[in-house]
């Protein structure tokens, strides 16, 4: 399937489906599609624990929403061709100073980049410049890294120069109008990563320079606009055709496929999102308001210890004025029951997920195309590395 078709067809998908995906399954105390889907809900509130586990992790193996929702079909439609390399390993030595699983993803991500021999190499967004002194390694070239943290500049200079590579740390914002005099049609800018309005302003400058660009990108929710507006003359056109428009909240949903983490981050985990949950109907209850009220993201680190202690920080934080006697207890134990039903609603959402990624990395390749690059896409490393796994590469035409 061409990538203007697969495009396409994913546009109608996603809008036809929008009102089983879009709607949050922990803001609801009823999930807004139950009365239009009652065997669909009855039977996700039927699975057990290591079913919603395995669909979480596999959404597209032996589920047992296929009978509900076009699972087969999404998962043709997101099964984008893995791009081929014959590059051979880096040293393991090489990986100093890099922690592991990103040390992982950069020799994947350079596996896959085809760089011309004459290309001046430029990292967008570089950190510490990990990525563009391994290049410089691999392939003796100088490379120029652009990062708007003068810290992370001196950190990854002095790196250089103990390594011995041949590498330039910018301090540059790239966001600001003179990050296009970094680029031109002889250089290739490389970005692992980068995210939201980063990449599409690297995909920008590309298009105004003719710079060739090797990209893997990320969040695409890190935005500075409330909706989304297609990147693509394409995906306009297919969005006021079917009916599609996606608002930033929206935009999470494609990057919450994360690698398993370890068993003592995820119940951490479940027990913040039960708290929360806990809490919720907790206010609901206080304010005499049927509404879902957000509170602030807290590290699991920084988790109080105890429900009453949290359901205390969130009221703080949002104004609410708790009764002097509260039955923790119960409204403990009704934060961990929903806690069950939303990770089962939240499989309806998964089946979306990455077609919601693969359909955004299309239209990035579509705006491409039309400004006259050769362009493709591909998956460039395996999931257990990192989900967000796809590199768009593109080359402007004479």
């Amino acid at each position: 399937m061409s990538p203007s078709s697969r495009l396409a067809r994913l546009t109608e998908c996603l809008a036809q489906w929008q009102p089983l995906w879009r709607p949050l399954p922990f803001q609801h105390l009823h999930a807004p599609w139950l009365e239009r889907f009652p065997g669909l809900a009855a039977a996700l509130l039927r699975l057990s624990d290591a079913d919603v586990d395995r669909l979480q992790a596999e959404p597209w193996y032996d589920s047992p929403l296929a009978f509900w929702l076009p699972v087969t079909e999404l998962a043709d439609l997101v099964a984008l061709p893995r791009l081929e390399s014959d590059a051979a390993p880096l040293p393991g030595t090489w990986s100093q100073h890099i922690e592991g699983r990103k040390w992982q993803q950069i020799e994947a991500f350079l596996a896959h980049a085809r760089l011309s021999p004459a290309a001046l190499a430029v990292e967008w967004c570089a950190g510490k410049g990990h990525l563009s002194r391994t290049l410089a390694r691999q392939q003796q070239r100088a490379v120029t890294a652009l990062e708007w943290e003068p810290a992370l500049c001196r950190h990854g200079q002095a790196l250089a120069a103990r390594q011995q590579v041949t590498v330039d740390m910018r301090c540059q914002d790239v966001m600001a109008p003179e990050a296009l005099t970094w680029l031109n049609a002889r250089t290739h800018a490389l970005a692992l990563h980068a995210c939201g309005d980063l990449h599409v302003r690297l995909l920008q400058a590309a298009i105004a320079t003719g710079s060739a660009v090797t990209l893997s990108p990320c969040c695409y929710q890190r935005t500075a606009s409330p909706s989304y507006s297609p990147l693509s003359q394409q995906a306009q056109r297919l969005c006021h055709l079917h009916g599609l428009a996606l608002s930033r909240d929206d935009l999470a949903l494609a990057v919450q496929e994360t690698v398993t983490a370890p068993q003592g981050v995820r119940r951490r985990r479940e027990r913040a999102g039960a708290w929360r949950l806990g809490f919720d109907l907790l206010q609901r209850e206080v304010r005499g308001e049927h509404d879902y009220l957000p509170v602030p993201s807290l590290a699991y680190g920084k988790l109080p210890d105890t429900f009453d202690e949290f359901c205390r920080w969130a009221a703080a934080c949002k104004q609410v004025v708790l009764p002097p006697r509260v039955d923790w207890q119960a409204f403990e134990a009704q934060g961990w029951q929903r806690q069950a039903q939303v990770s089962r609603f939240e499989l309806v959402r998964h089946v979306f997920r990455r077609p919601l990624e693969v359909w955004l990395a299309l239209d990035r390749l579509a705006l491409l195309e039309e400004a006259g690059f050769a362009a493709d896409i591909g998956i460039f490393c395996e999931r257990d590395l990192t989900p967000r796994n796809l590199m768009l590469r593109a080359v402007k035409l004479n």
